[in-house]
């Protein structure tokens, strides 16, 4: 990456707090541009606040009435004279809805177009453009399942146990496991209510259930131009209640054949439905080596710094340079980890 490049833009708003706000104004005077932070009530004397080049006040404490409202966003960057606005992760970030209001305030949203994170937010239509693409995918719903008949039909003929999911979820959400045909109805009914209430969409479909998987995920970069690489794989295999407690990388169970095949059915998946910026690709990996795609989540990780240490790629900054619409200031050519990171949520 060339040390001398300077962002086009001369200020950017951070529609986030905490860490990752943080860690973006780090990027954004590294780069040259002026950094905006928003505030709800509870945060006025918060690190980000204290060390953004401005601030603007959003609103009360809860977030429904602050960071996850799309008018005081784009407000607020009209009112600080922003041109770009960064998500970070969480709150807005994979919201279309923030990218669109972005593209029509005449702002640059520093995350995926609109209609990438609208295919991929949908498991569905994300599976069928993976299957689409080559990459493989776990036996299940071609579509959403329309009566407890044709679920039974489809669990029988891919055999117990399966897994019930929402097609808008994420979290454990919608998700139902069942090992028997006298489980299913009830599942089905327990499964598309709760994705109802969460996700406002009770959409659900079924998968063959993958017996103790590991959880593989693959950090992708692709810019504007049609540039897309892979920075290799993070093992999020250890898990309560479906949230991810330890990341590591690389993984023990992958090596280099697999670390190809999975690098290259993310980069084909992200490719299929016109990917840009930053995004991880998730697999899950059987006891036999053979993986699956799982789903994409179109936006910067949590647990994004490990890939960082052992590649010397700064994601944000990179994320920052595609926006402005550069290319990818690396090759797969010229990825090579080196070394092995660690990550561990406390609860």
């Amino acid at each position: 990456m060339s040390s001398d490049f300077k962002l086009p833009f001369r200020k950017v708003l951070i529609a986030n707090r905490g860490e990752i706000a943080v860690r973006i104004i780090r990027a954004c005077h590294e780069l040259g541009a002026e950094a905006v932070a928003v505030f709800s009530d509870a945060d006025e004397a918060a690190l980000h606040v204290q060390l953004a080049d401005e601030a603007v006040h959003i609103g009360p404490a809860p977030s429904t009435e602050s960071y996850l409202v799309i008018e005081k966003i784009i407000a607020a960057a009209r009112d600080s004279g922003a041109e770009a606005v960064h998500p970070g992760y969480g709150f807005l970030s994979e919201r279309p809805a923030l990218a669109e209001a972005c593209r029509d305030a005449g702002l640059t949203f520093v995350g995926p177009p609109a209609e990438a994170m609208m295919m991929m937010g949908d498991k569905l239509t994300a599976r069928r453009i993976a299957s689409e693409a080559g990459v493989p995918v776990v036996p299940g719903s071609d579509g959403p399942l329309a009566d407890p008949s044709e679920a039974a039909g489809l669990a029988e003929s891919i055999g117990y146990p399966v897994m019930i999911k929402a097609s808008a979820g994420g979290g454990g959400k919608g998700m139902r496991l069942v090992r028997k045909p006298d489980d299913l109805e009830g599942s089905l009914k327990l499964a598309s209510s709760e994705a109802g209430s969460a996700f406002g969409d009770a959409t659900i479909f079924i998968e063959k259930y993958i017996e103790r998987p590991r959880h593989i995920e693959i950090q992708i970069l692709a810019d504007s131009r049609g540039n897309v690489i892979h920075l290799g794989e993070r093992e999020c295999s250890v898990q309560r209640r479906h949230q991810k407690l330890i990341e590591e990388t690389p993984s023990v169970a992958v090596d280099d054949s697999l670390r190809r095949r999975l690098g290259e059915g993310a980069v084909a998946a992200a490719a299929a439905c016109g990917y840009v910026n930053a995004g991880t690709v998730e697999f899950m990996l059987d006891a036999v080596g053979d993986f699956y795609f799982l789903e994409v989540n179109t936006r910067l990780q949590v647990e994004h710094p490990i890939t960082e240490m052992v590649n010397g790629v700064d994601l944000v900054h990179e994320q920052l340079r595609i926006a402005a619409g550069e290319p990818l200031s690396l090759s797969q050519e010229e990825v090579r980890p080196r070394g092995a990171a660690i990550e561990c949520r406390i609860i």
